[in-house]
């Protein structure tokens, strides 16, 4: 038990390590808006990230689907099938960029035309669109790279990726958004600049630590042999993700309907709540590589070893942000803007940021679970499901208590994933041992 806490604390220190440069480039890209500009420009940008959110979140079975067939195959110490899924999964990325920069004046018109927002603010994020929609490559190559060093039981990779591109990203966008006649736009750019950084570096770590083994096996992939596994798992997942897509477009959408003031306020508060999920999200990855090794391994009582001290991590983790929140509510808003109105209009739903964490902590460690699990089918049903909590939570609390029935919305679709995934567990667990 000692040596598999001390394997999850191998795997999930990095992570929450290169996580927390997440969480600070998002917070860093609205204080400069907020502090060179106004609740207008800030609003811009929320649009402009909601839009890239719509585009990139539909393709997180790229990291996702990767890390748990590569790791799986890790456990089975088959390293052909490794580098299978990686070459496999690299030209889905490859060619997905290409459709993005094909259907992005398309994809621009039909969302804008959905999204109610002033036309000061559709002009911002008009412009934040066209300037990042160019880093779309490196960006869907990142996420393979980063699912396949995490099944490969490699979070330190990926922790040096993540950390370069985010430290690359607060200063390239604070260079250029404050040092030059670029203004807001400057953060734009300096996302673009940072991501193809980011996949230099990834390639380099790649061929430094598995040139050879990509020498000896890569040559001998047939691309589309076995793909067919890798496309149902996708295919699960991007269902997964456009059910996100309602819950976390719409949470911005449907803010963007009670003024600039309330949107500035829900890309403060969704900011914040990704703090916290960022730090879990360190154990979730950790869940993801072991549970794909044990059952690799078929190794069952691992298994149940490493699901039980991944909760207990996340359960304290969950606590400490309680009691952060708690106390530094006010003040966290206050460090992302200075527009006194966007703070007075954020009070009332400070709260919330107590209310999150011990069940959010619950449902991110759970994705990781059957992420690693390859469980398609129960993460694709959870989601659905949990969409459905968000929309019925909105829609039967909007009319007597206004902008607050977003909120409750999305802590019921945290609620539907927790109840949904832990009853699936036992059967999803069986699975594998019948």
């Amino acid at each position: 038990m000692q040596s598999l806490n001390k394997e999850v604390l191998r795997l999930s220190i990095p992570s929450i390590l290169a996580n927390i440069t997440i969480p600070l480039v998002g917070m860093v890209d609205v204080a400069i808006v907020g502090h060179v500009a106004n609740a207008t420009a800030i609003g811009g940008v929320a649009i402009g990230t909601m839009l890239f959110d719509l585009l990139y979140w539909n393709f997180g079975f790229l990291r996702i689907g990767t890390s748990g067939l590569t790791a799986q195959a890790f456990g089975r110490r088959d390293m052909r099938e490794s580098v299978g899924i990686f070459a496999q999964t690299s030209a889905i990325a490859l060619a997905s960029a290409l459709l993005i920069w094909a259907v992005q004046w398309l994809f621009l018109l039909l969302v804008m035309s959905f999204v109610p927002c002033s036309p000061e603010v559709a002009v911002f994020a008009r412009q934040y669109f066209f300037i990042r929609i160019w880093a779309a490559p490196a960006t869907l190559m990142l996420m393979v790279f980063k699912g396949w060093f995490i099944g490969m039981q490699n979070t330190v990779a990926p922790m040096i990726c993540d950390i370069v591109v985010n430290v690359v990203n607060m200063v390239a966008s604070y260079v250029l958004a404050v040092g030059t006649p670029l203004g807001m736009m400057g953060v734009a750019y300096g996302t673009l600049i940072a991501q193809y950084v980011g996949l230099l570096v990834a390639i380099v770590l790649m061929w430094a630590k598995y040139g050879r083994l990509l020498g000896e096996f890569l040559p001998q992939i047939a691309l589309f042999k076995g793909i067919r596994k890798v496309f149902r798992l996708s295919g699960d997942l991007f269902v997964r993700s456009l059910c996100f897509m309602v819950i976390y477009v719409g949470f911005t959408s449907l803010a963007s309907k009670y003024g600039d003031d309330q949107l500035a306020v829900s890309a403060i508060m969704m900011k914040l709540f990704m703090l916290f999920s960022y730090f879990v999200d360190g154990f979730a990855y950790a869940g993801e590589a072991l549970t794909g090794r044990f059952i690799g391994e078929k190794d069952g009582g691992q298994l149940n070893h490493a699901v039980q001290i991944l909760f207990l991590w996340t359960l304290g983790v969950g606590l400490i942000f309680t009691v952060v929140y708690a106390a530094a509510g006010e003040w966290s808003v206050r460090l992302m803007t200075s527009d006194e109105s966007v703070i007075v209009a954020a009070r009332p739903f400070l709260p919330w940021l107590v209310a999150m964490p011990l069940v959010s902590c619950l449902a991110f460690m759970w994705d990781g679970i059957f992420i690693g699990a390859t469980a398609g089918k129960s993460v694709r049903n959870c989601m659905i499901w949990a969409a459905v909590a968000f929309v019925a939570g909105y829609l039967c609390c909007f009319g007597w208590c206004g902008v607050q029935a977003l909120y409750i919305g999305y802590f019921a679709h945290l609620l539907a994933r927790v109840v949904y995934l832990s009853a699936a567990w036992k059967k999803t667990r069986e699975l594998y041992w019948k």
